[in-house]
């Protein structure tokens, strides 16, 4: 199983250029996150990854099948969960995973049989019977999940996957997610929540107005990090940046506050915990001490600052 190769791929429509020439790979037994912001082209690239758009330019591979050429081929190997559902309303569940099976050649015991393995295993087994047009934007994910997996997929392919879910779901998809690597499949997740994918990828590709970009650590700059002092309060705050940057020997205006925290950049991971060493000899007392963002926020905000991110699109 070769997983996902993606090489030289660009898809237009129109006079809109949505992927550019993008190159990439997410390879079995690993789970592969999809980073960019709202108009990167995130979902292009996923419908091509699904054989429901043909490149413009360029090849695609999905466990060794041209889902342009095979596209039949293609679907048996992948699962392709799209960020909204559609399902059939008036259908419960259990028959949309029943209908979906079928579609698939699956004999109609084993459709039955599966569906009930995995209602139970997305935990919708107590609304296995209910009408899907009364799930809620969570339960309908779940079923998109399940519908996803009806087949035994070997590659994965979910948008936004986590949406919708409460907190207790988000960490019951994050473990099968792991546990779906684990078996040796290739698992592709797009998400703007940036937290949640940090947790479950094993590696990360950014995508920016429709290009892969590089995000290794010597791309990305300064990292903040959190330093707050024992007893930290937010009517201290200037006292502590003042003892902060005193044992770090710096001016006090190059460092930020937040919440009663004192906000220091840097570079690396090294330098941060020669900082924290300084920190603590100079008889400091730290109570945290942590990232102030995480790795994959890090790397997304300096690939694409805020302040020029656009405002809704083509995800």
């Amino acid at each position: 199983m070769t997983g996902i190769v993606v090489d030289g791929v660009s898809r237009s429509f129109g006079g809109v250029q949505a992927v550019r020439a993008a190159t990439m790979r997410a390879e079995p037994g690993r789970v592969t996150g999809l980073v960019g912001p709202n108009g990167a082209g995130k979902t292009t690239l996923l419908l091509m990854l699904a054989s429901l758009l043909a490149p413009d330019a360029g090849t695609i591979s999905i466990g060794g099948v041209d889902p342009v050429a095979e596209p039949l081929a293609a679907r048996r190997t992948l699962g392709w969960m799209p960020d909204s559902l559609g399902a059939w309303p008036s259908l419960s569940a259990r028959q949309t995973l029943v209908t979906t099976a079928r579609l698939y050649g699956i004999a109609p015991a084993e459709a039955a049989a599966r569906a009930q393995e995995l209602l139970d295993l997305v935990g919708l087994a107590a609304l296995g019977d209910a009408p899907a047009k009364v799930l809620s934007r969570g339960q309908k994910q779940k079923l998109g999940l399940a519908r996803a997996l009806v087949h035994d997929p070997q590659v994965l392919l979910l948008d936004e996957p986590a949406s919708g879910l409460d907190p207790e779901a988000r960490v019951q998809l994050r473990t099968l997610l792991r546990r779906f690597a684990a078996e040796g499949r290739t698992v592709l997740i797009s998400s703007h929540i940036l937290s949640e994918l940090e947790e479950v990828v094993d590696e990360s590709v950014f995508l920016v107005a429709g290009s892969v970009v590089d995000a290794s650590p010597a791309q990305t700059g300064v990292r903040n990090w959190r330093v707050r002092l024992a007893g930290a309060t937010l009517e201290r705050q200037n006292a502590d940046v003042w003892q902060v940057a005193s044992a770090l020997g710096i001016a006090p205006d190059l460092l930020g506050v937040d919440r009663g925290s004192v906000l220091v950049g840097f570079a690396t991971d090294d330098a941060a915990a020669e900082s924290l060493r300084t920190l603590v000899n100079a008889g400091l007392a730290i109570s945290e001490f942590a990232p102030a963002q995480s790795a994959l926020e890090h790397a997304f905000l300096n690939l694409h600052p805020a302040s020029d991110a656009p405002y809704g699109g083509e995800s």
